[in-house]
């Protein structure tokens, strides 16, 4: 998996690889502290519940965006409402 910012993922397996677009929730960037962290968290949770990694990655970017639309970084929105979303 590799993320760069703004111009989303590539995850690449053995068999395939994935481009995974960004996700801005709230249109705002204001602090990009733990957006990595908060990728990775969300790409693990659907990675232990053995979805496809195109939809790990895509549960991914949206945690990632929301942690990214305020200072700080820990999540003021809570993570499954905003994966709920997307399942």
């Amino acid at each position: 998996m590799l993320t760069r910012g703004a111009q989303g993922a590539v995850i690449v397996s053995r068999d395939d690889a994935h481009f995974v677009a960004a996700q801005v929730v709230p249109n705002r960037i204001v602090d990009s502290t733990g957006a990595g962290d908060l990728y990775a968290a969300g790409f693990l949770f659907g990675l232990g519940r053995n979805f496809d990694l195109k939809r790990c990655g895509q549960i991914g970017a949206v945690c990632a965006s929301e942690v990214i639309s305020h200072i700080g970084a820990r999540p003021e929105t809570q993570l499954s409402v905003l994966v709920d979303t997307i399942l």
